[in-house]
């Protein structure tokens, strides 16, 4: 895919299909709904805005077209980070974005994306769906009447694109990076000038040297955004985000007043799709990853372990000075993540990681 290609995407074929889409909702019957989703994403963004339309299209197909859902991509109805705004105000009923984002209305909504060291995608789901996690999410976004469930899933990410190889913790000193939430943070501890913007503008701000440095995703998306053609050194894996969850906000009065069946599908939509993304990024992560190495010279390197220990250690004072936070919920959220996180790693260590390792070591199909 072109890098322009998501990026300037026909809105008003986009605006014709959704009307469309209404009209026949319209002409099944009384009581049907029109809804109003703005993302933070471009259009036909991989996986991510890709994920938005299909978690729109799910929802309008399974209703029978009883709750139709419109999808604005970043910047045709407001700006990618006014998106939950959007939401609280009422301008729209529905949006698609990562909790992350919104760290300056409660840090403790950057669980809800993802924490640097901490669960992976998996491990993340099941604290959200069966320890707890959706009611302390509830709450959190009980303060500003909206809703959100998980929607999208993925994976660890890649760690970022620098413009000189790393060889130590001296060489990011003053970098200017492009990352957001918790992670964000640990960057800021261990050297950097870390900034948050939404992923449409990040190349022009590389390329106007704006910023020296960016992670957005990982391949399937980095590809896409043209990251290749200003640096070529890609960082694996991430240790900021080893499980990033995407997500659908509801204004909650208005999903409230919804039939229970429309409840129900709009859940198990979000549910379905955060499952979906997670498939479509470990089958074209590695493709796009190719073409990258193969037909754009990038190099792929690991951060040097002075970099991992120290982001590990800030990672650890961030999780510690969140427990103690002024904040009931953000205490509350701390706690559960941590009691959540020592539970749910268990398995994966004991499990997960000593079969991922004895396959990397003992079985090898590449050669048959």
């Amino acid at each position: 895919m072109k890098r322009r290609d998501f990026l300037t995407g026909s809105a008003a074929a986009a605006g014709v299909g959704a009307m469309a889409i209404g009209s026949k909702s319209i002409a099944q019957g009384s009581g049907n709904r029109t809804w109003s989703m703005v993302t933070t994403w471009p259009r036909n963004f991989p996986g991510l805005g890709v994920g938005a339309q299909r978690l729109a299209d799910r929802i309008t197909q399974m209703s029978g077209g009883r709750l139709t859902v419109r999808v604005y991509s970043a910047g045709e109805l407001v700006p990618a980070l006014e998106s939950l705004d959007a939401v609280i105000e009422g301008s729209a009923e529905m949006m698609h974005g990562a909790a992350y984002y919104w760290i300056n209305r409660s840090e403790g909504l950057s669980f809800f994306t993802g924490v640097p060291y901490g669960m992976t995608s998996r491990e993340m789901a099941a604290w959200v769906r069966y320890m707890g996690g959706q009611e302390i999410w509830d709450d959190i976004y009980d303060q500003f009447g909206v809703k959100g469930f998980l929607s999208g899933d993925t994976g660890t990410q890649a760690g970022g694109w620098f413009p000189e190889e790393l060889k130590s913790l001296d060489d990011i000193q003053g970098l200017r990076f492009r990352t957001p939430g918790l992670g964000g943070e640990v960057w800021n501890r261990i050297g950097t000038t870390t900034v948050n913007m939404a992923g449409g503008e990040i190349f022009q701000a590389l390329q106007s040297g704006a910023l020296d440095a960016a992670e957005f995703v990982g391949p399937y998306n980095d590809l896409a955004l043209g990251f290749h053609q200003i640096h070529k050194n890609y960082y694996f894996p991430s240790f900021i985000e080893p499980g990033l969850a995407t997500e659908c906000v509801v204004d909650k009065a208005k999903f409230e007043e919804l039939p229970s069946d429309l409840q129900r599908i709009v859940e198990l939509a979000c549910q379905a799709e955060y499952d979906q993304v997670a498939s479509d990024f470990y089958a074209n992560d590695p493709i796009a990853l190719q073409t990258l190495v193969n037909d754009h010279g990038v190099i792929v390197r690991q951060f040097p372990e002075d970099i991992l220990e120290a982001g590990a250690n800030a990672a650890k004072e961030i999780i510690m000075e969140l427990r103690d936070s002024s904040d009931p919920l953000t205490r509350r959220t701390t706690e559960s993540f941590i009691e959540s996180l020592n539970l749910l790693r268990a398995r994966t260590d004991d499990n997960d990681l000593t079969f991922l390792e004895a396959r990397r070591r003992y079985f090898d199909l590449t050669d048959l």
